[in-house]
């Protein structure tokens, strides 16, 4: 007699198994690594608009700087320690400014709270 195989015949199971854990990894990895990410961006943009805020200082002013970059902190939702510790600094020899920040960030996983402390810092000839 003969008789047709069906696909649910070379079915172990394994495949089934081996995807969904997959699958688990992938989602876990995405949902605690997205707040981790987004710290990282965050520093990055906001440490790139200092770069350009120190190009720009032969032709403007500390409290411009100040200002701009006091509206790249809330557009960025940093914290408000960020905009308090936010120093502008210019020194004559050698012709040059400094404009540095500190802030803390918090990530809360399961099991596990991580305090990561940034703090960028731009020089810049002048």
């Amino acid at each position: 007699m003969v008789r047709l195989r069906s696909w649910l015949d070379d079915e172990r199971g394994a495949t089934r198994t081996g995807c969904l854990f997959l699958v688990l990894v992938v989602v876990a990895v995405v949902y605690f690594g997205l707040p981790i990410g987004g710290m990282y961006i965050r520093y990055y943009r906001m440490e790139n608009e200092m770069h350009t805020q120190a190009r720009f200082a032969p032709s403007i002013d500390n409290g411009t700087i100040q200002r701009r970059l006091l509206q790249t902190v809330d557009a960025l939702g940093l914290p408000l320690e960020a905009s308090r510790r936010l120093r502008i600094v210019r020194t004559s020899r050698p012709r040059e400014i400094v404009i540095s920040t500190t802030w803390e960030e918090t990530i809360v996983l399961p099991f596990y709270t991580h305090v990561q402390t940034f703090a960028p810092e731009v020089r810049e000839r002048m």
